[in-house]
């Protein structure tokens, strides 16, 4: 089965196309040649090559014809114009008519000719998956639609079904011991969270808290879950690297989400723990109150900015990294735990948290405990903890 790429030549002057040809071929790739704008897009339409070279000027068809219409008929294929009218209003207007790049005869070196087709390979690689993907998601959204209506048909198993997608509670990985503990407001909760090994050195976990309450955020929580360990899936496969940078992460969530248009968003906190370098990496969006972290001694908070996820396409997510104490413990907490402390006076909010906790050892039990999370019958959101430590 032929599995190298195809390029198309399509130029009137029978030397160029068959030196193009052979230089092309000597590159590893299958070449087909046509003589003019017409034989071209008879030779396009039947073989259906991955990237068309073709030349402005010909006879019975010029270039910007065969442009429109490769582009009408498949946006997906790289047309790289290989012309002499190398005006700037031909490389204006080729460019203008979806022209993937540009590139004057005589070719000099042919080694620009060899990057220009990689760089139109990768490029279409990249767009087809990415169309790919998100015909795939876009099936997962209507699969996940269908969830969220029997959600709201049957709150309880919808709770189930939460519970049974989170994480164990107590899990070990790698040494590190993640314990987690979530209140809903309602019977069903927009907060989340997941841990889970990337490779046989790192860590990824993750809390969100989607805006909103009940069976329409609980949705999204699924979608979320399986969205994320999608990523974790092509990074295992070495397919895809986005899961094991946190703003990739988070870029490209933010994406999906903008491009889904579910009136709904979140702050998310993605961390990956490396055991191998001892840091921690991590990116944040919108998360608040930030992660406390502890050496045992000295509790602190983590600088853990950011815009929240699905709001609007063009913000931008930034990684942070540090070194982690050989033995420290991790504890980050969802907004609703600020609604416990509203009583209070201050505007330090913050503050005030890491006062009530310093003294917990940021042990999740007592963190629950001085905070009266139990104790409320009615919890004005949902409270969730997820604790990540190697003190043991």
């Amino acid at each position: 089965m032929e599995d190298r790429a195809c390029i198309l030549t399509i130029d009137d002057e029978a030397g160029i196309r068959q030196n193009l040809s052979a230089y092309l071929e000597d590159c590893g790739y299958r070449t087909l040649e046509a003589a003019d704008g017409s034989e071209g897009v008879e030779v396009f339409r039947r073989e259906r090559p991955d990237v068309v070279l073709c030349d402005l000027r010909m006879p019975t068809m010029d270039g910007l014809q065969v442009l429109a219409l490769i582009r009408e008929e498949s946006p997906e294929t790289p047309v790289i114009v290989v012309s002499g009218a190398g005006t700037t209003g031909d490389v204006v207007e080729a460019l203008r008519n979806g022209a993937w790049d540009y590139l004057t005869k005589p070719i000099e070196d042919m080694e620009f000719l060899a990057s220009a087709v990689t760089r139109a390979l990768n490029r279409a690689r990249l767009a087809r998956e990415n169309r790919e993907y998100r015909e795939s998601l876009e099936l997962l959204v209507k699969e996940l639609k269908h969830t969220l209506s029997l959600l709201e048909e049957d709150e309880k198993a919808g709770r189930n079904l939460q519970l049974r997608l989170l994480p164990p509670d107590g899990q070990v990985l790698l040494g590190c011991t993640f314990k987690r503990r979530l209140y809903p407001s309602t019977y069903l909760s927009g907060d989340f969270v997941d841990y889970f090994l990337l490779d046989a050195n790192r860590i990824g976990f993750y809390m969100i808290d989607v805006s909103g309450h009940g069976a329409a955020s609980a949705f999204l929580t699924v979608m979320l879950r399986t969205t994320v360990n999608q990523y974790c899936e092509a990074y295992r496969q070495d397919e895809d690297h986005t899961a094991e940078h946190p703003e990739r992460t988070l870029e490209r969530l933010n994406n999906d989400l903008c491009h889904q248009q579910l009136d709904k968003y979140l702050t998310i906190f993605y961390g990956i723990i490396d055991l191998g370098k001892h840091s921690l990496t991590w990116s944040a969006g919108g998360q608040f109150p930030y992660p406390i972290l502890s050496d045992g001694q000295h509790p602190r908070f983590l600088d853990a900015p950011g815009f929240p996820v699905g709001l609007v396409d063009t913000a931008d997510f930034a990684s942070h990294s540090i070194a982690l104490p050989e033995r420290f413990s991790l504890l980050l907490v969802s907004d609703g735990v600020l609604e416990l402390l509203n009583d209070t006076e201050t505007d330090d909010v913050q503050t005030l948290l890491l006062e009530r906790l310093e003294h917990t050892g940021l042990d999740i039990e007592a963190a629950t405990e001085v905070l009266g999370v139990e104790e409320r019958h009615n919890l004005p959101d949902d409270v969730t903890f997820l604790l990540v430590t190697n003190a043991q």
